[in-house]
């Protein structure tokens, strides 16, 4: 069973205020609170609709109804199972071979995927302007399916960052260098920039190598890519000469 103070705080941690708050994110679903279990997070509450989830002492778990579920859920329609975890405390950036660099990123389900593929070609760390949608967003979490979990994320004032660091910094523009006729290193900050607006002016500026994915189409008539869509093929291709 769920209380009313836990309806109350559940559903309050969809947003950001109340999760800074009280220092905990919720997670859904099986694969995701599964790979968060096994990390390094701490579980606070663990609430299912049936019996899984047996090595979590019975005091973290309870067992509730589908439509006691439903009233906590932030998806449309509920999982099994929700989970709410502690917010771990923020880790120093982390400069070491490639870093993600996100500049003004607003929808949840694309920084859910950037995260995602940071973790399948081994990017350890992404800085986020501090405009960008919050990483503990309960969409964000449920797009990176766990790999949340295996990413530092951390939020910085980028212009600030940006001015500090040694490395190449590549940003993605149309008018950029060809990404697959350009010699890429193992270590450098790679930007991208907003769904609407790409990177923005003041970030422009401190970009030290302007990179682009070439259109093939004949037409050359579609307008750009989806970032989510664009980070995989620029990791791709920085990794695909590392190899």
């Amino acid at each position: 069973m769920v209380s009313k103070n836990q309806i109350k705080l559940i559903t309050s941690l969809q947003q950001k205020k109340y999760r800074k708050q009280n220092q905990l994110f919720i997670a859904e679903g099986v694969k995701v609170i599964e790979e968060l279990l096994h990390s390094s997070l701490e579980l606070e509450q663990l609430f299912v609709t049936h019996p899984m989830f047996s090595e979590i002492p019975e005091h973290k778990k309870s067992v509730v109804t589908t439509a006691e579920l439903n009233k906590i859920s932030a998806l449309t329609t509920a999982n099994d199972c929700l989970a709410l975890f502690k917010i771990p405390q923020d880790k120093e950036v982390n400069d070491s071979g490639l870093v993600v660099a996100l500049d003004d990123i607003r929808d949840p389900g694309n920084l859910g995927t950037i995260i995602r593929l940071c973790d399948w070609f081994g990017i350890q760390q992404i800085v986020c302007s501090e405009q960008t949608v919050d990483v503990y967003n309960p969409k964000v979490v449920q797009a990176t399916m766990g790999s949340i979990a295996r990413v530092n994320v951390t939020y910085v004032d980028l212009e600030r960052y940006l001015k500090k660091v040694s490395k190449t910094v590549f940003g993605t523009f149309m008018e950029g260098e060809n990404i697959y006729k350009q010699a890429l290193p193992q270590e450098g900050i790679i930007v991208l920039g907003n769904e609407a607006n790409g990177i923005s002016e003041k970030i422009e500026n401190l970009v030290t190598q302007k990179i682009s994915i070439p259109r093939f189409g004949d037409l050359q008539q579609t307008e750009s890519l989806n970032v989510a869509m664009a980070t995989a093929i620029v990791l791709s291709e920085f990794k695909r000469k590392e190899s």
